[in-house]
């Protein structure tokens, strides 16, 4: 009964293979390439896999990239299976104008907070923060309804905007830091800053809102950037897209 979960982001391919489809599942294997060299995947790291026994996975990278990553899991009998945010799923309810619209990847970062919300005690308010090559602030209330979100650069992106506009600014190397004293971490520090001060502004207005303290979960590559320079509680979870794929995919074999 293994399960593999892929997330095709727009930088990396990130997958795990858990010993069977459901939260909390024994991790048997992991990795991550970047986009550039998923096509030997099958010939490296999936070579050595066991056919999984089914397989879910989500993706931003467009279907061109899909496609690629179907052709390495022909080595397998394994249908491949992708998210597609809906109206309703794994406890969630979405409030998208267009709920097809919604990023898979904040749709099942959300899922994979419900689960852990409900798995630690009574269901509260959460805010899931993505920071990756872009930056995501998505609401869910205490019932599940996803109330929205902000999409913003990731600090990659923002700092070669800057580079790019300005002269004499190049890309830093510095340190997220207080009061910044040379270039390179007055860089660094205002990226991070900037994307503090949304998921900080989220989090009260989703207090306001809800009436209750929200829970806040960090993921992605560059979350490691943001977590020291906010006074918000939060957890960090690396495995949170993932956590994700497992309800759903739970879920979907249990109806």
């Amino acid at each position: 009964m293994s399960f593999l979960a892929i997330d095709i982001g727009n930088t990396r391919l990130k997958w795990a293979l858990y010993a069977r489809p459901h939260p909390g599942a024994e991790l048997l294997s992991h990795g991550a390439v970047f986009l550039e060299t998923i096509d030997k995947l099958a010939d490296s790291e999936w070579q050595r896999l066991a056919q999984p026994t089914s397989m879910l996975g989500c993706v931003v990278a467009g279907d061109a990239v899909r496609r690629r990553v179907e052709e390495q899991m022909e080595i397998w009998d394994t249908e491949p299976h992708w998210v597609v945010a809906s109206t309703r799923e794994a406890g969630l309810v979405n409030g998208y104008d267009h709920p097809a619209r919604l990023g898979a990847d904040r749709w099942v970062a959300l899922a994979g907070a419900r689960a852990r919300l409900l798995a630690s005690g009574p269901p509260r308010p959460a805010l899931v923060v993505m920071i990756g090559t872009a930056a995501t602030v998505d609401a869910i209330d205490a019932e599940g309804n996803f109330l929205g979100g902000l999409i913003l650069p990731g600090f990659g992106l923002m700092l070669r905007a800057l580079e790019m506009g300005t002269a004499g600014l190049k890309f830093p190397t510095g340190e997220v830091v207080d009061f910044p004293t040379n270039t390179s971490d007055a860089l660094m520090s205002g990226g991070a800053n900037a994307i503090a001060g949304a998921v900080e502004r989220q989090h009260r207005k989703l207090l306001e809102r809800t009436g209750q303290a929200p829970a806040l979960f960090m993921t992605g590559g560059a979350a490691v950037k943001l977590a020291p320079i906010t006074d918000l509680a939060f957890e960090t979870v690396e495995s949170l897209i993932f956590d994700g794929l497992l309800r759903i995919q739970a879920l979907r074999l249990a109806a």
